[in-house]
């Protein structure tokens, strides 16, 4: 198939107009102007950018990865699919031991048959203080034998763990992640300034949800936040939904770091789905107007964000550029986790792309060669 494009993103450059060939489930040739022959499909109006990779999400379409029911995560892989995320992590909120271990072999699974890209383990290793929408309860300190029972689990699919560093044993828990070959990730943390680069220095890679469920930026004591946005190495999430971060606090660290952003959704099960009592882990969340709140605190619980509304949110409200914004959404993700052949409309990787209007809504997904949504 011969596609031209109004406009087509690559990591490069933005060509306007554009074209790309694809052959089987590969991207063969992208390039800028006219198409060398006659395209099989043009799209005058159309953006047409790489498909969405979203390493942070807990859900959508009304289903959960929690537990790992096969069935259930499908659905959610579909929900967020239609939307353009074409590469997906399940994200685990904290649970107990036995059944952490579980949910971990049960999406292993799902990760060998290419369902899902991997697993992201947000907790059991948190800060009390900063529980957010985790079970206070469950939450603990990291020990190595509890760390290595979960990776064995997850035979080689768990890739980014998110910890708070403070903990006991959590820059241990960081130096035992990053020499198996995980992304160890900032987050749900009271940590100090001089922790938090501590835990940089030991291998720590990102940090979960910038500004969210952290103890915040203060000029004399600046806490993650400053650690994270000056390292030099390090990624930062970003939730753009205009909930969990204000547009000038996203543009802060974005424009700081516009090459180590990443766009995440951090959704839960109401992702692409209605309004409702749901439930994360053991508790239970609230979704009123598309925002999630756990029914008890009011605390927020995740987002009922797809990647697609990220883009366009972080494009058209908070103003930053199209080609920053896809790439915190596409390559820059995909390279934070190492993943291949995703996340770039290059030669040779997969073909996995979204078509956008001139609003930037989604009209047609094709993932590794088929369209999967659109017409």
């Amino acid at each position: 198939m011969l596609l031209s494009a109004g406009r087509v993103v690559t990591p490069a450059r933005v060509f306007a107009p554009g074209w790309l060939q694809v052959e089987g489930q590969r991207i063969a040739e992208v390039g800028p102007g006219a198409p060398p022959r006659p395209a099989d499909l043009e799209l005058p109006a159309a953006t047409v950018v790489p498909g969405f990779v979203d390493t942070h999400v807990h859900g959508g379409g009304g289903a959960s990865f929690d537990g790992g029911d096969p069935e259930a995560c499908a659905t959610a892989v579909r929900a967020h699919l239609a939307h353009g995320t074409t590469t997906m992590m399940a994200s685990l909120v904290t649970a107990s031991a036995e059944s952490l271990r579980a949910s971990v072999g049960l999406i292993a699974d799902l990760a060998d048959d290419r369902l899902l890209a991997g697993i992201h383990l947000e907790g059991p290793w948190l800060s009390r203080r900063y529980a957010g929408a985790h079970d206070p309860e469950l939450l603990t300190d990291p020990k190595p034998a509890h760390v290595d029972a979960l990776l064995e689990a997850g035979r080689g699919h768990v890739r980014m763990v998110t910890l708070a560093p403070e903990l006991t044993g959590g820059l241990d828990a960081i130096r035992q992640l990053t020499a198996a070959g995980v992304v160890a990730a900032i987050g749900h943390t009271d940590a100090t300034y001089d922790v938090a680069r501590a835990a940089l220095d030991a291998g720590a890679g990102v940090g979960t949800h910038l500004f969210n469920a952290m103890r915040g930026l203060h000029h004399r004591e600046p806490g993650p936040v400053a650690a994270l946005l000056e390292h030099p190495d390090t990624y930062v999430e970003l939730v753009a939904d205009g909930v969990h971060v204000h547009p000038a606090a996203l543009r802060l660290a974005a424009r700081a770091k516009p090459h180590l952003t990443v766009l995440v959704t951090d959704a839960m099960a109401a992702a692409a789905a209605a309004d409702g009592d749901y439930h994360l882990g053991r508790l239970t969340v609230t979704v009123r107007d598309g925002v999630a709140r756990l029914a008890d605190t009011g605390a927020i619980a995740g987002s009922t964000l797809t990647m697609a509304a990220a883009v366009r949110y972080a494009v058209q409200v908070a103003g930053l550029p199209i080609e920053d914004v896809v790439r915190a959404a596409t390559a820059s993700p995909a390279t934070l986790l190492g993943l291949d052949r995703v996340g770039a409309l290059r030669p040779g990787f997969d073909a996995d792309l979204v078509v956008l209007d001139d609003d930037l809504v989604v009209q047609r997904v094709l993932r590794k060669g088929a369209w999967v949504a659109g017409t």
